[in-house]
């Protein structure tokens, strides 16, 4: 017998792509693993996605896949996950430790096109940008008018930022040098003192941030401890000509409380990036004139979202010790389970 018809091809481990993404990005993963796709980009249901994990040892998520005690105690095969998010709320990570799953996400990537973004609904939110292009495309505008769509001022009003992490700095760098706005931020723990000064940033309390603020930004992460952070009581501590922005993640504004805050404009307007629910987004919040609404895309530059994606990729592949990438995943949220 021929010594060469014995050999065995070696067993790939198997990963599946809970999402679809970049070909070339799950081309890098086709070179060393077995690789099932979601090419239609549906959103499956728990027992569908725990289905597909059967026999898989990692998956590359999204921030929408709930991985938590129950599928990993039926998918034991399982070793890695991999976000591309920044985010991990989806993820229950002290779950994924027990079980020995490295869980890995995105920062850092995405930071400063997220900060673009925010600071761009934030400006559209002011000045009523969405407001005016719906009047004109509706064939409205007839005449100018001295105070057509007259908003509030971005340049030189106090920013308002909570949550001062990379984003939350990289906006308030955005305000303070760019539009010489007065920045003022509440974060669970104070920066340093040479960081404030570099910002240009002033740290203080909550409510005194609310009551301050023209226009506030949040971009704290989601817990059971920032749910609705901001709810109908922090809405009446802000002017009536205040803005709110949220570009962090459903739940931590009560969107009831506020679509009632903005019916009765007890503040001026808000530009929401994130909802409670979604895709789903409550129904007074739609009919609202004075509400700029975006479908989750503040880290949507196709750079970043390549970027993004690569780094899910590299974590796996770190996570499995294939190819160059074996070894500590980059951005593991738990390398312990590595030892």
């Amino acid at each position: 017998m021929n010594p060469s018809s014995e050999r065995r091809t070696p067993i790939r481990p198997g990963v599946l792509v809970a999402r679809a993404v970049f070909p070339d990005v799950v081309a890098r993963l086709v070179e060393h693993v077995d690789v099932e796709t979601n090419d239609n980009d549906e959103i499956w249901p728990q027992p569908e996605l725990i289905r597909r994990l059967q026999g898989k040892a990692g998956v590359f998520v999204t921030g929408g896949e709930k991985i938590d005690a129950a599928l990993l105690a039926a998918c034991p095969g399982l070793r890695a996950v991999c976000s591309m998010a920044v985010g991990y709320n989806n993820i229950d990570v002290p779950a994924c430790t027990a079980a020995g799953v490295l869980v890995s996400n995105a920062p850092d990537v995405l930071t400063e096109t997220t900060a673009d973004f925010g600071f761009a609904l934030m400006m559209a939110t002011a000045r009523r940008i969405s407001e005016s292009e719906r009047f004109l495309r509706s064939g409205q505008w007839r005449h100018w008018g001295v105070d057509m769509f007259a908003g509030s001022d971005v340049h030189g009003a106090t920013l308002g930022v909570l949550g001062m992490g990379r984003i939350g700095q990289a906006i308030a760098r955005r305000g303070v040098l760019g539009f010489g706005m007065k920045a003022i931020y509440h974060n669970r723990s104070r920066l340093p003192e040479a960081v404030e000064h570099g910002l240009g940033a002033r740290h203080v309390g909550k409510e005194e941030l609310l009551r301050e603020a023209d226009h506030v930004v949040i971009v704290v992460p989601y817990s059971a401890a920032s749910h609705h952070l901001v709810g109908a009581a922090e809405l009446a501590l802000m002017k009536p000509t205040a803005t709110l922005t949220n570009i962090a993640r459903g739940g931590i504004v009560d969107d009831a409380a506020l679509a009632r805050a903005l019916q009765e404009r007890r503040i001026a307007a808000a530009g929401l990036d994130v909802f409670e629910g979604e895709p789903v987004v409550h129904p007074d919040l739609l009919s609202l004139p004075n509400v700029v609404l975006t479908p989750h895309i503040a880290s949507s530059s196709l750079p970043t979202r390549r970027a993004m994606a690569n780094l899910a990729v590299d974590n796996l592949l770190a996570a499995l010790r294939i190819g160059q990438q074996a070894g500590r995943p980059p951005t593991a949220l738990n390398p312990e389970v590595l030892g």
